[in-house]
């Protein structure tokens, strides 16, 4: 293990020097490239750092306890000493075995979100609204960058659809809770006698994975191009820019029209749809340990009602794990962090 920390640190310093030279910071998409890669293993090698001091401090007094250098009362304060190192030494190893794992480092990708208006006819859209919202709040929060990949607004200001990626620090690791059906209770705007409504959207969190993570043959795409359409299915272009594509073995479907630019739109909806067959592939493989899958935190299954938004207690509750908080409105203004904590102690729980 040792082994690959030195070559994990040999690779930070190379970094630094990367970063730091003119023709990378010249190049943004390498020096965004670079420099995510150096916050990816910034706190390994740091703990790791942190370990050798540790390490050879306690080294030392061992040496000076086994040759009794010292008086009687020095010698007792460094076995103390050594004691207390000791216990560091194995917290943080303890914490390089948990920051190699595999698991941990998939909980750093990027991320694309689909969210979808469910039951509930115009109120859906504008619930789905209300979590692309809070999204981009949490995002911002979190000093991470959104970029909107595909969407259908209607004319009241909801979406039936909207479709976006998620690209910072740990993303995953804060967002993979969110795939399912998301429920609001309250009283639409339009509502005269001050029923309340259930309304339902459901929310998809994918995983982006690089170009090696899962190869698509040109062979089995059929791509098709037409005019963009906003509200109401009115055209808001004059050119064909939108893109269709279908991934023939499966029928799926991936549209993309919010770019002017065909070739920005097509290489949109490559990434949707090659985080979607990506995902599918994980979901299948998931079903197969069903042991695993009861002991997780929700089953991953988009039909599952997750969470409940209720506007006239102020109350959200995560179904999952009976969670609840009376902070409605923070939690949609973006402060999700007690719900995603609340969670992750849970998941920690089980496993």
């Amino acid at each position: 293990m040792h082994e690959d920390l030195k070559a994990t640190e040999e690779r930070y310093r190379e970094l630094e020097r990367l970063l730091a030279d003119h023709e990378v910071l010249s190049d943004k998409n390498q020096y965004q490239q670079y420099a995510k890669e150096l916050s990816s293993i910034t706190e390994l090698v740091k703990t790791y750092r942190e370990y050798k001091r540790i390490s050879s401090e306690k080294k030392g007094l061992e040496e000076l306890l086994s040759e009794k250098q010292g008086d009687k009362d020095f010698l007792e304060l460094a076995k103390k000493e050594v004691e207390q190192l000791g216990v560091k030494e194995e917290e943080l190893n303890s914490t390089i075995e948990k920051l190699t794992c595999e698991e941990e480092k998939g909980l750093d990708r990027d991320v694309i979100v689909e969210i979808r208006a469910g039951t509930g006819g115009l109120e859906a859209s504008l619930f789905a609204a209300d979590l692309y919202r809070m999204y981009n709040k949490f995002s911002s929060t979190n000093n991470w960058n959104v970029e909107v990949m595909n969407s259908h607004p209607t004319e009241a200001g909801g979406f039936k659809e909207v479709v976006f990626s998620i690209k910072g620090k740990e993303v995953y690791r804060k967002m993979r809770y969110e795939s399912g059906v998301h429920r609001v209770q309250r009283v639409p705007a339009t509502e005269a006698s001050g029923r309340i409504h259930t309304s339902t959207a459901t929310v998809a969190v994918l995983v982006e994975p690089e170009e090696v993570d899962f190869k698509i043959d040109p062979k089995d795409l059929k791509i098709d191009v037409f005019r963009s359409s906003g509200p109401g299915g009115q055209s808001v272009n004059t050119t064909d820019s939108a893109i269709r594509i279908t991934y023939l073995p499966t029928g799926m479907v991936v549209i993309c029209q919010d770019e002017r630019s065909q070739l920005k739109n097509k290489h949109k909806a490559m990434r949707v749809l090659r985080a979607r067959l990506l995902d599918e592939a994980q979901r299948a493989e998931k079903s197969k340990i069903t042991e695993e899958r009861r002991s997780q935190i929700g089953t991953g299954e988009r039909s599952e009602k997750i969470r409940t938004y209720n506007f006239p207690d102020r109350r959200v509750t995560d179904h999952r794990i009976n969670f609840t908080i009376h902070r409605l409105e923070a939690v949609l203004e973006g402060n999700l962090d007690e719900v995603v904590n609340a969670l992750t102690e849970e998941d920690k729980k089980r496993s």
